[in-house]
Order: structure tokens, then C-alpha cells, then sequence
């Protein structure tokens, strides 16, 4: 599998968590009803499936270097959604969870 498509998956992972998260936040929260919170568990699901696309074997590695993705894909999406505004601290944190992500996927590591 290609780097390409392993990050494809990130993203795609992410816009399912992500997503689904906000959908549970926007029925409770928001009060829009259990119809949102519903559409939000269905996403949270499909998160997990995408999670075991990913080619290697380690839950462990898979789930650290998402959670790298996860926090700029959060900025992302209340910059998009939300209108949120982040500072420069949170686009440098970002930057250092993605630096961290690369290194746990994609460095070379003995066969």
C-alpha cells in the first residue's frame, strides 16, 4: 500500500470521527434530536472500520499516529464548520502531531 493511500485513509478516518462527533455534539448539545446522534454513532462506526484498512499490523502504531491526524483534522473541521479561528499554537501543535504521525507510519523500519 502507498504512502498516498495510507494518508487517504487517515483523512477519511478523520472526516468519520470527526464527523460522527459532531453529529452526537449537534443532537445533545444543540438539542437537533436523536436523528443527528444517530447519523453520529453510524459515522463513529465507520471510523473504526476504516481504522483496520490501514496495511500495517499494529493497532497500537495505527491508533498513536491517528491521533496525530485527529488533532488537525479537529482544527480543520471547526475552521470549515464551526468558523472557528486558530492561533498560531494551535497550528504549530498540529504541525507537530503530523511531524509525529510521518514518523511513526512512514519511517523505514528493517523488515
Amino acid at each position: 500500500m502507498t504512502v498516498a493511500k495510507s494518508l487517504a485513509l487517515f483523512v477519511l478516518a478523520a472526516l468519520a470521527e470527526i464527523g460522527g462527533a459532531w453529529l452526537v455534539w449537534q443532537g445533545i448539545r444543540e438539542h437537533r434530536g436523536w436523528l443527528w446522534v444517530g447519523a453520529g454513532f453510524v459515522a463513529l462506526g465507520l471510523y473504526g472500520l476504516v481504522a483496520t484498512l490501514q496495511p500495517d499490523a499494529s493497532f497500537g502504531r495505527i491508533l498513536a499516529a491517528y491521533g496525530g491526524v485527529f488533532v488537525a483534522g479537529s482544527l480543520a473541521w471547526g475552521m470549515v464548520v464551526d468558523g472557528f479561528r486558530p492561533d498560531r499554537y494551535d497550528v504549530a501543535g498540529a504541525l507537530v502531531c503530523l511531524v509525529g504521525v510521518a514518523v511513526i507510519m512512514y519511517a523505514p523500519r528493517p523488515a
